[in-house]
């Protein structure tokens, strides 16, 4: 491992603003099977099972909001203190502030490279916390509450979280991770949220519609269709935002996160001394009396 790149990685230990124990470890990953399940539900289960071809992705939004307040508990339970939890509402502020600017046309959306950006530098936890933080509170803002937000939750989630397992790297290589990241991110999402939709959007009798009792493999080549001749020009939109986002403001926009993190000392033991004593690793021993 060059220099460089050893400094990053010890640089990303220390700054780790949330630890993610064992069992919150194992809570995420059960959460993400059941969000796998949430999304993929047209090849689970067929429109109308429920009484209503409505029904499906209400009862799946529902059991999305109850898994992540269920996963940001075990997160908040295994460590998170009152300056990470200060700098996550810093930071959904900015987003839920920044996310208007884009307001969707054409797929701009400039929401999503503050998560990646702050999943890098803060570490997984962080980065599920924030998306999940971030788009609730840019919902509240900008009047988009409804049936997709779990849904949109949900995936900014893992946009952040999985930007904290990317490979070390420094330098511009870190920036292009991180800007290629962002583009394959915006891709899957759109990808992943036209599921929750796509049943009941088109006329039954069009060929990239869903038709129940079709094998996965028509079923999906449907999708497939469905999603390049609907979505892939929006889709193309975010990632091209994200690339060019990361790559212009992602070198000060590390920095910023990296000198914050060190300030802050997020990991940091907390010590307490005797009384009066005035001496301790953080505080400069007492001046000498004047005699």
């Amino acid at each position: 491992m060059t220099a460089p790149a050893a400094a990053t990685a010890s640089a990303t230990a220390r700054t780790a603003a949330i630890r993610i124990n064992a069992r919150a470890g194992v809570v995420i990953a059960m959460a993400a099977f059941l969000g796998i399940v949430a999304f993929f539900w047209p090849f689970l289960v067929a429109p109308g099972k429920f009484g209503s071809n409505y029904a499906p992705p209400l009862i799946f939004g529902v059991l999305l909001v109850i898994v992540l307040c269920v996963v940001i508990s075990e997160i908040a339970e295994g460590g998170i203190n009152s300056k990470a939890l200060a700098m996550l509402g810093v930071l959904s502020a900015v987003n839920a502030a920044i996310r208007p600017l884009g307001a969707g046309t054409a797929g701009i959306e400039t929401v999503f490279f503050v998560l990646v950006l702050a999943g890098r530098v803060y570490g997984p936890g962080f980065g599920f916390t924030l998306g999940c933080t971030s788009l609730f509170a840019s919902a509240l803002i900008t009047g988009g509450v409804g049936p997709w937000m779990p849904y949109q939750m949900f995936g900014c989630a893992f946009v952040g979280m999985l930007a904290g397992f990317l490979p070390k790297a420094g330098g511009r290589r870190e920036v292009a991770l991180l800007a290629v990241y962002g583009s394959v991110s915006g891709y899957l999402f759109g990808f992943l949220l036209n599921l929750s939709f796509w049943p009941f959007s088109l006329d039954p009798n069009s060929s990239i519609a869903y038709l129940p009792g079709l094998p996965f493999t028509e079923q999906f080549q449907r999708y497939l269709a469905f999603d390049l001749a609907t979505s892939l020009g929006w889709d193309t939109g975010r990632a091209v935002t994200n690339f060019v986002c990361v790559c212009l403001a992602g070198p000060a926009v590390l920095t910023v996160f990296r000198r914050a993190a060190r300030k802050a000392r997020f990991q940091a033991p907390v010590r307490f001394g005797p009384r009066g004593s005035g001496t301790g690793p953080d505080r400069p021993s007492a001046p000498p009396a004047n005699p």
